[in-house]
C-alpha cells in the first residue's frame, strides 16, 4: 500500500508503523487517521505479521490535532460523518499485539491512540497530557473506555478534567506508560518485545490473550471463566500446543502452525 502521513515496514515478523509528518511533530490529520486504520487492518490479516510497533518520526511521537490557523480545527461536523474515534480499527480491536513507542511528545489525539494501545513505552523526556478540554474539546478515540480501565477513574479525572501536563516518569507511575525510559531507548525496547513475540509465542495464543484481556472489563467472573475455558478448546490438543511443549523440552525455536487467518474461532472478533 502507498501511505503519505504515515510509513510501514514488515520485517520479520515486525510490523513497524510510524506516524511521518516529522515538520509538524506528526501532527494528526485526517488522511493520517485513514492510513492508520488502513494498516491497522493489514496487519490483522496478514499472518506474517505477529506484532506491531507504533512510533512517530522524529523527536515526536504525535502533537495531537493539526491546528488549523484560523482556528477552525473543530468546527462542527456533518453528525452522519463524523467519528470522535480518530482511527478505525482502533488498535485494541485487530489481533496482533500493538506496542507504542512513544518517542516522544504526545499530547491530545496523539496521547488517546498511545492509550489503544496493548503495551506503551514513554519517552523520560517526552510532554504528555490529554489537553483537550483546554481547547474547547473533549478527550477522544475512546479514551473514556482505555485510561479508566489503565488507571482508574480517579486518576483519570484528574487528568481529563485539568488537561494538565506531565512527563514520562509520572506516566509510567501512573499507569498511562508500561514503562519509561530515555528517548533514544524507547523503540529498541519495544522493537525487542515485538521481536520476542514474533519468535516465542504462539499466533492464535496471543490474539486469543489479546481478544480476552481487552474483552474481560465488561465481563464478571463466572464470564471470565467460561470464556477461558471455551478459548481453551480453541487450543488445546492441537498442533501449537505439542509443539510448545516439545520446542521447550528439545531446546529450540518453535514452529507454530495455527493461523490467525483461518483459525480464529468462528463468532465476533
Amino acid at each position: 500500500m502507498a501511505y503519505q502521513d504515515i510509513r510501514f515496514e514488515l520485517r520479520d515478523g515486525v510490523a513497524v508503523i510510524t506516524l511521518h509528518r516529522p515538520a509538524q511533530k506528526n501532527a494528526f490529520s485526517g488522511l493520517m487517521g485513514v492510513e492508520l486504520g488502513r494498516a491497522y487492518t493489514a496487519c490483522d490479516e496478514d499472518d506474517d505479521v505477529r506484532a506491531v510497533v507504533l512510533t512517530g518520526a522524529g523527536d515526536a511521537f504525535c502533537a495531537g490535532a493539526d491546528l488549523a490557523p484560523d482556528g477552525s480545527t473543530f468546527e462542527k461536523r456533518e453528525e452522519k460523518g463524523f467519528s470522535a474515534a480518530g482511527v478505525e480499527p482502533p488498535a485494541f480491536a485487530i489481533r496482533k499485539p500493538v506496542i507504542a513507542a512513544v518517542n516522544g511528545h504526545a499530547v491530545g489525539i496523539g496521547l488517546t491512540l498511545a492509550m489503544q494501545c496493548d503495551v506503551r513505552i514513554f519517552a523520560h523526556e517526552g510532554k504528555y497530557g490529554f489537553l483537550h478540554v483546554r481547547r474547547g474539546v473533549i478527550p477522544d478515540a475512546y479514551s473514556h473506555w482505555t485510561v479508566p480501565r489503565a488507571i482508574g477513574c480517579a486518576r483519570t479525572a484528574e487528568l481529563f478534567l485539568t488537561g494538565r501536563t506531565f512527563r514520562g516518569e509520572e506516566a509510567e507511575r501512573l499507569g498511562i506508560a508500561s514503562r519509561a525510559l530515555p528517548a533514544a531507548e524507547v523503540l529498541p525496547a519495544a522493537l525487542e518485545i515485538a521481536r520476542d513475540i514474533a519468535v516465542n509465542t504462539a499466533p492464535l495464543s496471543v490474539a486469543l490473550c489479546k481478544r480476552l484481556l481487552w474483552d474481560g472489563e465488561a465481563l464478571s467472573k463466572d464470564e471470565i471463566g467460561r470464556r477461558e475455558t471455551a478459548l481453551h478448546h480453541v487450543v488445546m490438543g492441537r498442533e501449537d500446543a505439542l509443539e510448545g511443549v516439545m520446542a521447550f523440552l528439545e531446546r529450540r525455536a518453535p514452529r507454530w502452525s495455527l493461523r490467525v487467518s483461518k483459525d480464529w474461532p468462528k463468532g465476533p472478533r
